[in-house]
């Protein structure tokens, strides 16, 4: 496999707009945007609050957004989004950008689900004190399984939908909190199967050493970064703190860099990340955090994936605002993270198009 192969998925958060459930838990307009402007230093080289370029606090509401977000990933050399799903059983949430995704088949972005199969709680948003769970998350039976599975269907159809030959890829953040989940991943590739499909080419996304990856069941798994390495290195995730954490981003990426991947064991390249507008002095921040440094790893995260033979490699994120960790342009470096990720692809355009010449 070449380097011509590679393509990048960068996550994707869709709480850039209201719905009930957040209202209700923060107050009326709530979106990650009110998180993101109550950001503020608490340490010197922090760069708080993140303002995006000329203070576009978009609205997912609005279709023209995700154009804009799907062309700006193409000139720059996205294949894809990976677009964070919440299913509680039947009930959704944050479901409309892909939903309008769907709808505007005009829109040239190749896209695929990561399933964020953890209940739905307020101290996800930095709230202090005991977890209060907003929604929970369970799982059911065959007849929820059905309906998870018809809810994904009109998607896996898409051509835009991401595959591994003609499998539709889909992530699952936490596979070792379903109970049966072996079961339900035969049926779902059982029913993938009724529909045409070979399948479905799932990936665990490995946080904290899910370890499921040895089902048979599973076809890959991603070190979902830096949440992985950070549960590794600092080995108590929970741990309290009287200020923000800080670690150097050359040094974790390094790490990173160092850990051995085999065939369907994807990397995860980290753009940024500070996490203190949601958690306040209990987050963790990175220093040094640069373009030039995020484009070394980027780079060498390609040229590993290429020896390993993966052409998938994820990008954490295109816009997460509240951790810092984001694609999008901002008032401090414009467009210079993506300037990186278009370098890091332009020897691919320039030997595609000596081929063709």
């Amino acid at each position: 496999m070449g380097v011509s192969d590679m393509r990048l998925i960068a996550f994707y958060l869709p709480q850039f707009h209201e719905i009930p459930e957040n209202n209700d838990a923060w107050g009326n307009g709530f979106t990650e945007w009110v998180n993101v402007k109550k950001g503020k230093r608490y340490l010197d080289f922090q760069r708080q609050p993140r303002v995006p370029l000329e203070r576009n606090y978009y609205n997912l509401h609005d279709i023209s957004v995700l154009k804009w977000q799907a062309a700006l990933a193409e000139r720059y050399g996205i294949f894809g989004f990976c677009f964070y799903h919440y299913w509680f059983q039947g009930k959704m949430v944050l479901q409309t950008p892909v939903k309008n995704l769907l709808e505007h088949r005009q829109i040239g972005m190749n896209y695929c689900f990561a399933w964020a199969n953890e209940s739905w709680t307020k101290t996800w948003h930095g709230a202090g004190g005991n977890k209060e769970i907003l929604i929970p998350q369970t799982y059911g039976g065959k007849e929820e399984w059905k309906e998870h599975y018809e809810y994904f269907q009109p998607y896996f159809q898409d051509a835009r939908y991401i595959k591994e030959g003609n499998r539709p890829v889909l992530l699952i953040y936490r596979l070792r909190n379903i109970p049966e989940f072996n079961q339900m991943i035969r049926y779902w590739n059982d029913l993938a199967q009724a529909d045409g499909f070979g399948g479905i080419f799932l990936i665990s996304m490995d946080v904290a050493h899910e370890n499921v990856h040895m089902s048979c069941w599973v076809d890959g798994h991603v070190d979902f970064e830096p949440n992985r390495t950070k549960y590794e290195l600092l080995n108590h995730p929970g741990s309290r703190q009287c200020c923000p954490m800080a670690l150097d981003y050359e040094q974790f990426t390094e790490h990173m860099l160092s850990i051995p991947h085999g065939k369907n064991h994807y990397r995860t390249v980290f753009v940024d990340y500070d996490d203190t507008p949601r958690r306040g002095e209990r987050g963790i921040c990175m220093k040094n955090a640069a373009p030039e440094a995020f484009g070394r790893s980027l780079s060498m995260s390609m040229e590993l994936s290429r020896r390993e033979g993966n052409e998938l490699l994820f990008l954490n994120a295109w816009n997460e605002w509240g951790e810092g960790n984001y694609l999008e342009p901002d008032e401090k470096w414009r467009y210079s993270y993506l300037e990186k990720v278009r370098q890091c692809m332009e020897p691919v355009e320039q030997l595609e198009k000596g081929l063709e010449e």
